[in-house]
């Protein structure tokens, strides 16, 4: 069990018989009237979010998540597959399951899938990746004062903001988490 005063972004929640994990939370204290804890659900199966409101200290049950560290193989029609590092298990997860993330997923990359019950239901990235860019226009010298951005194609696929100065070949690190270029590494 777990009370709505502990909420954590990550943390997975079972409400009438369906997976959650809370996107966002926030504790309201009025000035008159009880406490309460405002937050964001995702649907584990079906991707959905809701708004929900729970009163503050109230239990539910909390659900138990496994996560490994496996390795991305590779990914083709039938999904992205990972392999466990301790025990060489192979598994395959939809990118539907995966979302978003799966846009910086790249082969040989480590990644904590999230298992419950024996099933997977996500994966955690690194907050940081690093990859190649593979398509963007080529910048030019001195392009570095006004702080505007080009599109750039990654070598996964992804398209993500840049500076005007990076170019075609350039390796640059990206938040997963908002898509933000952070820096060229040299």
């Amino acid at each position: 069990m777990i009370s709505s005063n502990d909420f954590r972004n990550g943390v997975t929640i079972i409400v009438d018989n369906q997976l959650w994990t809370v996107i966002e939370f926030l504790h309201v204290k009025p000035g008159k009237g009880s406490a309460f804890v405002r937050t964001r659900l995702k649907n584990v199966k079906t991707g959905s979010t809701v708004e929900r409101t729970f009163r503050a200290g109230e239990k539910l049950e909390r659900a138990t998540v496994d996560n490994r560290e496996m390795a991305m193989l590779y990914n083709d029609a039938d999904g992205y597959h990972f392999m466990d590092s301790e025990s060489f298990e192979n598994v395959t997860l939809q990118r539907e399951l995966i979302g978003d993330p799966a846009d910086f997923l790249s082969d040989g990359m480590k990644v904590q899938v999230q298992i419950h019950d024996g099933t997977p239901i996500g994966i955690d990235l690194p907050a940081h990746v690093e990859l190649r860019i593979e398509e963007t226009d080529p910048g030019f010298k001195g392009d570095t004062a006004t702080g505007t951005t080009k599109p750039a194609k990654l070598e996964t696929g992804a398209t993500v903001q840049v500076p005007l100065f990076v170019n075609p070949g350039d390796v640059i690190k990206i938040d997963t988490r908002d898509r933000r270029y952070i820096g060229r590494v040299s």
